[in-house]
């Protein structure tokens, strides 16, 4: 778990892809936290090494046979538990793969606000009814 705190009243809670915690993923929690953000970033492969762009493949195949949808979903939604009286504002990021986790949390009562970039899943969906307001971004 990737977590940059400095005693903000806000957290952000950034969902990686399917390659996990990689530099991108650092890069953009770090841009996160500059802004006075706190932010955490769970590990939800459980590995150390983030997969190479190039290991698209076998990192998809990682995600759907060792981890999916509903196991990071329960991760997410048990994390939130934890910090929901901690924050006065919680917001989600996801990409890819963290941008369908994002949508299918987005009926948490203790959400502000869910960003998703290309969560291509999330047309499997529909019959979610989100809580808080969400930006989605597709290609």
């Amino acid at each position: 778990m990737l977590q940059i705190l400095k005693e903000s009243d806000n957290l952000i809670i950034v969902i990686h892809e399917i390659y996990g915690i990689n530099q991108h993923i650092k890069n953009f929690c770090d841009l996160l936290s500059k802004q006075d953000f706190d932010v955490i970033c769970p590990n939800l492969l459980e590995r150390e090494q983030a997969f190479d762009y190039s290991e698209e493949k076998i990192a998809y195949l990682n995600f759907i046979e060792n981890v999916g949808f509903s196991i990071a979903v329960h991760k997410i939604k048990n994390l939130l538990l934890g910090v929901k009286n901690e924050y006065q504002k919680i917001y989600i990021i996801g990409f890819s793969v963290g941008a369908t986790v994002a949508w299918l949390c987005s009926e948490e009562e203790c959400l502000d606000g869910v960003v998703g970039y290309y969560g291509s899943r999330i047309r499997n969906y529909t019959q979610i009814v989100p809580l808080c307001p969400i930006i989605l971004f597709f290609p």
